[in-house]
């Protein structure tokens, strides 16, 4: 047989206050362990099912400031971009292509416009004509005004000639020398002669006045036959389409050496010294927009401050279309119809109860939080205030210190307690 060890074993008992206190320690052990387990019996109990942890994402509630905003998207547009129009029935001749650079006052395109040409030469040659009866009415006036003076100075020289037969009448010694008769005859001579150079002064006057009314509606014809040759010269030089601002050649909408009706689009110029934003903005925020508000672009790896500048009152999709003009200096490397995002600065409020925003707030419409209590999510009702695009005010049901699962809840189907598991 193998030997073993028996025989150098030796039995050690243990003092009664040892084995006492080591029982007192693995009651103490038991006892909390079980308490444990009822507490948890108890939570899984009253909860409807349990989530993993690490599906949830979890946020405290803190005291801060919030920045009310609004998160949109939008595109580069030049703030000058007209489209150029043909302002009659014509044919068109481009002198440019889509792309070119051009500046002001360069010819875009010529109209060929055979009605306008001949509406001009119709207008000029009844200018000249006014012109002409214009410089014989002149003539004519004057010829008129001599005529009538030439009866005034007349009847003057008679009444002239009739009082000085009268005065050598009366200067007489004698008057019973001169026949009776023939003095008073002098007399009336003198008094017809005053009469006719009374009316033919005032004849003259008259005439005067007529042939003046008459030149001055001839010379009103010609200016308002001036005005309407003003405005067919006009309307003959629009055939040449000129650019009215520095930029590039946008679109072209026609061919070359195309017939197209009036107000037909020819092409769009695009200003790009001058670049706004034009951004999408739901109607939902409209009501608190105003002209002036500033706005945070994002451009590619930096960013550039802008203010509202124009707001669109029509409502297309849902949606409001607004202008934001940059500060500053433009920034460079911008494109037309270059896609970006803005974030609009809608208010700022300090000191406030507020969560960072998840998808609690469009899953349970803002009415509702899972609150944290030990290890079990609760569901409790809350108050929504002010939003943005990172954050939401708390208005009422949460205090500084909860825990809030701010993403992750469309699993929970609305329970009203739900477990969370490590």
């Amino acid at each position: 047989m193998i030997r073993d060890t028996s025989s150098q074993d030796t039995v050690v008992t243990a003092p009664p206050a040892a084995r006492f206190k080591r029982r007192v320690a693995i009651g103490s052990a038991a006892i909390v362990i079980v308490g444990a387990a009822i507490t948890m019996l108890t939570a899984w109990r009253g909860t409807d099912h349990s989530v993993n942890e690490s599906r949830l994402r979890i946020a405290d509630v803190t005291r801060g400031t919030l920045v009310r905003d609004a998160s949109v998207n939008g595109r580069i547009v030049a703030a000058i971009s007209p489209t150029l129009y043909a302002t009659a029935q014509s044919t068109v001749t481009l002198k440019t292509n889509a792309g070119d650079t051009v500046h002001k006052g360069d010819v875009l395109a010529v109209l060929e416009s055979p009605d306008l040409s001949d509406a001009l030469k119709r207008e000029q040659s009844s200018y000249n004509q006014l012109e002409a009866e214009v410089a014989r009415q002149q003539i004519l006036a004057k010829k008129q005004k001599l005529l009538a003076q030439r009866e005034a100075d007349t009847a003057e020289i008679d009444r002239l000639s009739a009082q000085r037969t009268l005065e050598r009448y009366q200067s007489v010694p004698n008057v019973d020398v001169i026949a009776k008769i023939d003095f008073q005859r002098a007399k009336d001579n003198l008094s017809s002669a005053q009469i006719r150079a009374s009316h033919a002064a005032k004849a003259a006057g008259l005439e005067n006045e007529d042939v003046g009314l008459a030149l001055k509606t001839k010379v009103n014809e010609l200016d308002r036959q001036r005005l309407s040759l003003a405005n067919a010269q006009r309307r003959f030089d629009e055939l040449t389409v000129r650019a009215p601002v520095d930029g590039f050649i946008g679109t072209l909408n026609v061919q070359n050496r195309s017939v197209v009706a009036a107000n037909t689009p020819l092409m769009t110029l695009v200003d790009l010294s001058k670049l706004e934003v034009e951004l999408e903005v739901p109607e939902t925020y409209v009501a608190d927009m105003g002209i002036g508000m500033r706005a945070e672009i994002q451009l590619g790896d930096g960013t550039a401050m802008g203010k509202l500048s124009a707001l669109s009152p029509e409502v297309v999709k849902n949606q409001v279309l607004a202008r934001v003009r940059f500060e500053g200096n433009q920034p460079k490397g911008l494109r037309q119809n270059q896609r970006v995002s803005a974030r609009l600065l809608i208010e700022e409020k300090p000191n406030v109860v507020m969560l960072p925003r998840g998808p609690f707030v469009e899953n349970e419409g803002g009415r509702f939080a899972y609150v944290m209590r030990d290890g079990v999510a609760v569901r409790t009702p809350i108050k929504l205030g002010a939003t943005s695009v990172s954050a939401v005010e708390i208005a009422a049901g949460l205090k500084v210190g909860d825990k809030v699962v701010i993403a992750g809840t469309d699993t929970f189907t609305n329970a009203p307690r739900v477990s969370i598991n490590k």
